[in-house]
């Protein structure tokens, strides 16, 4: 498995936003607009590409930024170090070959000396229950739980101290 984690460019959002909208209900709908916010205000936003193809992306982001997201504010009021992951996403036939356990070991690094945690949420209701597996093996832990959208979904609250 050769490839490569590098910092996510302009040209590749078209790619990385079809790939996002391909996995909805798993991760939240979003527009170009968002990806190209995303792209300027991150902390964090990478992927893996091989012969021109996205197989993979992670977005996080630290405390302080404008983000009207729920689960971001969450974390936001009760800590004050963290990178909080908005969504990582592996295509459907590069799952389970080691790409999302690599991007989120780049994401260790990177955030060593700027965060004590990684945070993120996990589908409850619609059920997620492969990220479920895969945050927990990762080391993952919940921290609480949250409705959102009116009560139509409710996720996982997870913390992973960086050692």
């Amino acid at each position: 498995m050769n490839f490569a984690i590098k910092n996510t460019k302009e040209y590749q959002l078209e790619k990385i936003l079809s790939l996002n909208q391909s996995h909805i209900p798993a991760v939240s709908d979003l527009d170009r607009a968002g990806m190209d916010n995303f792209l300027k205000e991150a902390d964090y936003f990478k992927c893996i590409e091989r012969n021109k193809e996205i197989l993979a992306f992670l977005i996080a982001l630290g405390p302080g930024k404008n983000y009207k997201s729920p689960n971001y504010k969450w974390f936001e009021n009760r800590y004050d170090s963290f990178m909080y992951v908005d969504r990582i996403i592996v295509g459907e036939e590069f799952q389970k070959l080691g790409y999302g356990k690599a991007l989120y070991n780049d994401l260790v690094q990177y955030s060593k000396n700027k965060s004590d945690s990684i945070t993120c949420e996990v589908n409850i209701r619609p059920k997620n229950k492969g990220s479920m597996l895969f945050h927990k093996k990762f080391g993952f832990i919940e921290v609480g739980t949250q409705k959102t959208d009116g009560g139509k979904k409710e996720v996982s609250l997870m913390r992973y101290l960086i050692p």
